[in-house]
Order: structure tokens, then sequence, then C-alpha cells
């Protein structure tokens, strides 16, 4: 399933207008999640899992939590929320089930999703809240697996206007439209430029904000390699990958020479 003509302009066409045609390339490299997306399984998970969603009852505009620890798995989630014309609302792992709960009754969400090592926590999230179901990527008790998702019956995604539909609801209780996410893309590839030739190393972890989001769906949207590390080896990584680009502190990127990572 690919996303359609009527998708101009959103999240979903500027992200992965371009994914088919680069095929099993990889996209987003997870060393953290243990995964590696290529650009086509990428955007058919995504699209897939949306349709799946949409058969599942979820509704434009609606509001669906995002408690994921790693990249790979607040790429797929948040993707595919915002494919089925959702609004993705990113909570920080760290956070206890109650703090989770509550973020979940202020955004009136009604779907969660997680991941099995934090299933637990979310289930009792999803418990104390008006959230009907919890999906998780891997099975985990009392959740729906995500995987079966993607085994359903295709259906279109709906057509969205990227300037009128949101795409996330962040910590803080801004909402981003799609076209405030495309933006906040352009804002953070002013000072490097990426190319397809480019291989992105970053540290940032999933929380309540949107940079992280952003910088992947930048990435992808170019053609470039993104690769999600911990802080403890990034010389050696940053070798192994022949890495071109690397993640500030302060939510910026900068570009670097080989010999910054010479180990």
């Amino acid at each position: 399933m690919k996303p359609t003509a009527s998708s101009t302009g959103t999240v979903i066409h500027e992200v992965f207008r371009r994914a088919y045609e680069r095929g099993d390339r990889p996209a987003l490299i997870d060393l953290r999640g243990g995964h590696v997306y290529g650009y086509r399984r990428l955007v058919t998970e995504v699209t897939r899992a949306a349709s799946g969603l949409v058969r599942r009852g979820a509704r434009r505009d609606q509001v669906v939590g995002v408690h994921v620890p790693t990249v790979g798995a607040q790429t797929l989630a948040v993707h595919t929320v915002v494919a089925a014309g959702g609004v993705a609302a990113p909570i920080d792992p760290g956070l206890g089930p109650d703090e989770i709960a509550e973020r979940l009754r202020a955004c009136d969400a009604r779907t969660l999703i997680t991941t099995p090592d934090l299933a637990r926590t979310a289930v009792l999230a999803a418990e104390e809240s008006r959230v009907r179901q919890v999906v998780s990527l891997g099975p985990a008790l009392d959740t729906i697996d995500f995987r079966g998702l993607l085994t359903l019956e295709p259906t279109a995604l709906p057509t969205l206007d990227a300037r009128r539909q949101d795409a996330l609801l962040l910590a803080e209780g801004r909402r981003l439209s799609h076209a405030d996410l495309v933006g906040r893309m352009a804002e953070i590839d002013v000072p490097v430029r990426l190319a397809e030739s480019d291989v992105v190393l970053t540290t940032w972890l999933p929380d309540g904000g949107c940079d992280l989001i952003a910088l992947v769906g930048l990435g992808v949207s170019k053609g470039a390699l993104v690769v999600a590390a911990h802080d403890a080896d990034l010389p050696g990584t940053a070798y192994d990958f022949s890495v071109t680009v690397v993640t500030g502190p302060d939510g910026a990127l900068e570009r670097v020479g080989q010999e910054g990572f010479a180990r």
C-alpha cells in the first residue's frame, strides 16, 4: 500500500514519497532497539499498519499515545498514527503509570502504542484513562500485537490537509500540524543540508518533544541513513558507519569530518 497522491504536502508524503524507489537501502539502523529498517520495508509497514488502525476504528484527529523507548519504535508508531489521520502524542518512556495516565486523560487518547518491555506500565496507565486499546510492537499480555494490524484487509487511508490536520501533540500541550512538522524538518536541515550520501548519528532519545521525530523524518526524506546509538561508543560507531553528521545536545545537527572520530 503506497501513500496516495492526495497526501501531497503531508508528513507521510514528504518523508516517504521516494521510499519505494530506494528499495531495500537502509533508512534507519536502531542500535538501541536492534533493528534495521530499509526504505521500502519502513513505508510498507507504516501504511499497512495505518490501514489496520483505520480498520480497527481509528478516526481522523483522534489522539494516540506513543510510549516507546527506542528511535525505531517511535518512528514506526508515530508515522503509523499520522498516516491513519490521527494525532501522535509522544510520551517520555521514563514516566510512571500515574503520570502517563494523567497525560492520556489530558489529551483524551483512546489508543496507546508501546513496546513489550513497557507494556505492563502502559496497561496500568490505560486502565486509569479512556484508552480502549493498547497496541504493542511485539507480543505482550493484555495488548494487541502491532503485527496483527499488518494482516487486516487493506482499506483507504484518509485524505489530509497538511495545514489543517494536526500530526503531533507535544508534552507541553502544543499541537503541530503536518505543515508545522515538515517545517521543523527544514529548520533542522539548515546547518547541514543533508544529502543521500550522508550518515546521521543520533543519541537523542524519545521524549515528549518533536525534534527526534523531525530528525528521522528529515533523514528518510533526503535518502540519508540515520543511525541511532548509545553514548558509550560514539567514536567507534561513527567510524564503523562513516558518519558525516551528528546530533548535538541543543537540538542541532553538525557536519563532521572522519578525522574527528579517529580511534
